[in-house]
């Protein structure tokens, strides 16, 4: 489905909607599919791009929680924990099986005893498949299974069933669903305030942040999912009071997997307490995370190299034979946590729950929760939109399917079906002489939709591959996926500023290029272009 900016741009300035939902993150976007698949009339507006905020910035995982055992929130692990196979479900190729090994070490944060209980309630709560029940090895197997492990404090591990994801694709496949569904969905457009009437919220007043144009969108009721934005946006309500948002900076960074060569991920103890993941991908292995309070700008959000140390020697502690430094680190991402303030709790022990609030001019805003928990969330907030509007205009909605709906791009029966896809695609791009990693790279990034890429990049076969397959894959960002500027793409589509960084060097010009050429710029908007992304490689990679 072709997304064109300028329609959907007229159809926000024309259209009443039933629901406005402001905030273009995985909420938002959940939200925008939900309630357009009830048939309710909806936009969402983003005012920077989809995703921009946290919704490209975590652990990459639809997990379920592990550590929140520990804080009693039975609810909230039991509901992610099964929402985790219904998004698998959804999107096989973008959401896929990861084991996770939790090595037992002495006078660590589990026993064998207490992960071995944890484990088991874990899956039972989650509604784990035999085959994925968690597996509790001795010593020696889990030395055998990952022989970085410290074999002086090793004591044994559990073994028990994730999934990984790309959190940014992930929100912006669910946003192309919502759009599928009949919702108007626009990255670059922000609202700077509300339009009431007798009092209560009846739309924004809106800013398209490419033009500088201003316009109002008229709508019904108004969901605030703005993320880390939650409580500007309640300011301007003049309705932010009793509880608010704590918000906490996550930081992860990325090395060379010849450097930290784990064989599958792994969720392991630091000296302070925290638990920290390093997880695998393609040539590369992630670490994280941290869990700081965070009071600065959030649009600027970076790793420093107080976070990066930290991480640092989180590894060469927990893995004896591993020496990392500084240098090591190819790239980095930083991103905050929502959370909702509660008095006397530090930032690791508040609760990851959502919570919904609701201001006396009829604002809806939700904060808090997972990226695991957005099909819920989505639910619970359009929930209440639908009994309001039914309550006031007396008709009624189809009740929450979003567990039936494929994600755009995944119309995968299981995970084997993706696998046959991969070697179909293997077939094409070997006689395309491409790479062999790209068939698992395009697929688990884009789904059946790879085909519209190889279809583009054979119509620029006559350049270095590597080059046109960037260039066909940014077109179709640009046509169905509304990235609006090269770093959406480098970023958010793909992916490559965090784990293909050195890539960038040789395709960033053309890609560039292409940008200016699609959307008619000028040269001086070429060198702005440009001058974003070197900051952004150089936030991503230098740390102060």
């Amino acid at each position: 489905m072709l997304l064109k900016r300028d329609e959907l741009l007229e159809n926000l300035k024309s259209e009443t909607f039933d629901l406005l939902i402001i905030g273009g993150g995985i909420t938002g976007c959940g939200t925008a599919l939900d309630a357009a698949s009830r048939g309710l009339k909806t936009a969402l507006i983003e005012k920077w791009d989809f995703a921009s905020g946290t919704s490209s910035r975590s652990t990459k995982l639809i997990h379920g929680g592990l550590r929140y055992l520990k804080q009693l929130e039975i609810g909230l692990v039991r509901e992610v924990g099964r929402e985790r196979a219904i998004v698998h479900q959804l999107a096989p190729h973008l959401v896929t099986p990861e084991k996770m090994l939790l090595p037992i070490i002495k006078d660590g944060t589990f026993g064998k005893f207490m992960t071995s209980i944890g484990l088991w309630i874990y899956d039972a709560l989650a509604n784990v498949e035999d085959e994925d029940q968690r597996k509790m090895l001795s010593k020696e197997e889990a030395y055998a299974l990952e022989p970085l492990l410290n074999p002086e404090t090793l004591e044994g591990a559990g073994l028990y069933a994730e999934y990984r994801t790309d959190d940014s694709r992930l929100t912006i496949e669910v946003m192309k669903t919502a759009a599928h569904q009949g919702a108007t969905c626009l990255n670059y457009i922000q609202a700077n305030n509300f339009i009431y009437e007798n009092d209560q919220v009846v739309g924004a007043h809106c800013e398209d942040t490419l033009t500088r144009q201003s316009f109002n969108i008229n709508a019904r009721y108004i969901v605030n999912a703005a993320g880390p934005w939650v409580d500007e946006l309640r300011e301007k309500d003049g309705s932010k009071t009793g509880k608010g948002l704590h918000l906490t900076k996550g930081v992860h960074i990325v090395v060379p997997h010849h450097k930290l060569p784990v064989r599958q991920s792994i969720y392991f103890d630091v000296a302070d307490g925290r638990m920290i993941f390093a997880i695998p991908r393609g040539l590369v292995t992630y670490i994280g995370t941290t869990d700081t309070d965070y009071d600065k700008d959030k649009d600027e959000v970076v790793a420093n190299k107080e976070d990066v140390a930290y991480l640092i020697e989180a590894i060469n502690q927990a893995f004896p034979n591993i020496t990392l430094n500084i240098e090591d680190v190819e790239s980095s991402w930083a991103g905050l946590r929502p959370l909702i303030h509660e008095s006397g709790k530090s930032s690791t022990e508040l609760s990851r729950k959502d919570e919904i609030f609701e201001s006396p001019t009829g604002l809806i805003s939700i904060a808090g929760g997972k990226l695991t928990g957005y099909r819920k969330m989505a639910e619970r907030v359009v929930d209440e939109v639908v009994d309001k509007y039914q309550d006031k205009y007396n008709q009624s909605f189809k009740d929450c399917y979003t567990d039936e709906i494929y994600l755009s791009g995944g119309a995968f029966d299981h995970e084997e079906e993706v696998k046959k896809y991969i070697e179909e695609i293997s077939e094409i791009t070997n006689q395309l002489a491409l790479p062999g990693y790209l068939p698992s790279y395009l697929v688990h990034n884009y789904g059946r939709q790879t085909q519209i890429i190889l279809e583009i990049f054979r119509n620029n076969a006559n350049q270095d591959p590597e080059i046109a397959l960037a260039i066909a894959e940014a077109s179709y960002t640009m046509q169905y996926e509304l990235a609006q500027r090269p770093n959406d793409f480098f970023t958010r589509r793909s992916g490559r500023l965090y784990f293909n960084i050195n890539s960038l060097e040789k395709i960033k010009e053309p890609v560039l290029q292409l940008f200016c050429e699609y959307f008619r710029c000028s040269d001086e908007t070429m060198v702005q272009y440009r001058d974003v992304l070197e900051k952004r490689i150089q936030a991503a990679s230098c740390f102060n």
